[in-house]
């Protein structure tokens, strides 16, 4: 039997462990906390079928300039801490030139072909039917203008990849969410993508299902990865355990992992912020308030308010600048309530500079491999780049060419 350790807990993890498990492989799953305690925890909730495009950065100088002089609230950075993104930064900006985003758009797609299809197999088998809801989410827009182009975006998604979506004018957005603030441009209604109540509880149902089918879930310090004679070895709480593969899918933290044994893959790395709100009026779908840089969903605990992206240290102090902005806004458009928790949630998306995951085997190291940097998309991705991995893992054809999405792309070691 094939043997694995696969680190990682969050969405990417668990789903490359059960998708090894599912072909007959044993599998040991190591992560520091519970499965589903991480970034995988903190995102809107939203399986996004139609983010048919990976988000490039802005490349013209008025869009800069507003982030650069904190106008904006989708970006914030810490002047202290951008020294650490600089590179990355730069990589990205310049994957983001429109012919190079439309190379990566082609890659990105592929993958999004997969994605309610394969968490669909999941939710099935995981009995986790009742966290999802198959109503798409809706994009606010407060500007006319941009109202128009992300109109015009929507349909070439449409005629190019096959995505819904519905246009709702001022008036069928306040039919649609009566509760809202009624003299908005309009919204976009994406149809396609599924919306989750629990995010982190969808992640734990999957590592059940994964334990149902024979799976071990141990706690360890993936940092203590070593290679063996045999293979590769972790510390955990049972003891050292031994595989003849790893599979890095640790998120954010997967670069500082590959360096050690010779892999340099710049990451962007985005901080986000998240708060629950109870008490007040709630929403029929999330929507995302595309000026203002935040997403606002219903779930089990309240209202979610997600803010956009922070550029800061991994060991930053929170500075939820972002959440409180969108806080003030979000209570223009909606009686969202009181806060529930004490202090804001936050966690860092791995970001990779030319927007697509790292997916594949590494070089020049027998049996380990890597699935990580889905930017903001690792919950709506997971168990697509997860079946994937699996396949390759298992000496099939995986469905999609990983070509795109492997780690030597990147360069010098």
């Amino acid at each position: 039997m094939q043997s694995a350790i696969v680190l990682g807990g969050g969405m990417v993890g668990v789903s490359s462990a059960l998708h090894l498990k599912r072909r007959g492989w044993s599998v040991t799953l190591v992560d520091r906390k519970e499965p589903g305690l991480e970034t995988s925890y903190g995102n809107a909730g939203i399986i996004q079928s139609e983010a048919v495009r990976p988000y490039p950065m802005p490349r013209d100088f008025a869009t800069l300039a507003r982030i650069a002089a904190g106008q904006t609230n989708d970006v914030r950075y810490r002047l202290a801490s951008l020294h650490r993104h600089v590179e990355p930064l730069l990589r990205y900006w310049w994957n983001s030139a429109p012919k190079r985003h439309q190379q990566a758009t082609a890659a990105w797609a592929r993958l999004i072909a997969y994605a309610t299809p394969e968490h669909e197999i999941f939710i099935q088998e995981a009995h986790a039917d009742n966290l999802v809801r198959r109503a798409g989410y809706r994009l606010l827009h407060r500007d006319p203008a941009a109202f128009e182009l992300a109109i015009a975006t929507a349909e070439e998604n449409r005629r190019d990849y096959g995505v819904q979506f519905r246009v709702l004018d001022g008036r069928e957005l306040a039919k649609a969410e009566p509760l809202l603030r009624d003299d908005l441009p309009g919204a976009i209604h994406w149809l396609g993508p599924w919306t989750v109540s629990d995010p982190g509880g969808l992640v734990a149902a999957y590592a059940r299902l994964f334990q149902r089918l024979g799976g071990t879930i141990v706690t360890g310090d993936a940092s203590t990865l070593a290679e063996t004679s045999s293979g590769w070895s972790v510390e955990t709480s049972e003891g050292r355990i031994d595989a003849a593969n790893v599979v890095i899918a640790l998120g954010p933290w997967s670069p500082d992992l590959m360096l050690r044994f010779g892999y340099r893959i710049p990451l962007v790395r985005k901080r986000g912020y998240h708060m629950h709100y109870h008490g007040g009026r709630s929403l029929d779908l999330p929507l995302v308030d595309t000026a203002n840089g935040y997403a606002m969903a219903p779930m089990s605990r309240g209202i979610r308010i997600t803010t956009g992206a922070e550029l800061t240290s991994p060991d930053a102090p929170a500075t939820p600048v972002q959440l409180d902005a969108a806080e003030a806004t979000a209570r223009g458009l909606l009686d969202i309530g009181t806060r529930v928790e004490p202090e804001p949630w936050y966690g860092t998306r791995p970001c990779t500079a030319d927007m697509l995951p790292v997916l594949g085997p590494a070089p020049r190291h027998r049996g380990l491999w890597m699935n990580f940097g889905h930017g903001h998309q690792g919950f709506t991705l997971g168990p697509a780049t997860a079946r994937l991995l699996a396949e390759c893992m298992s000496g099939e054809t995986p469905v999609v060419d990983l070509t795109p999405y492997r780690a030597d792309r990147f360069g010098g070691h």
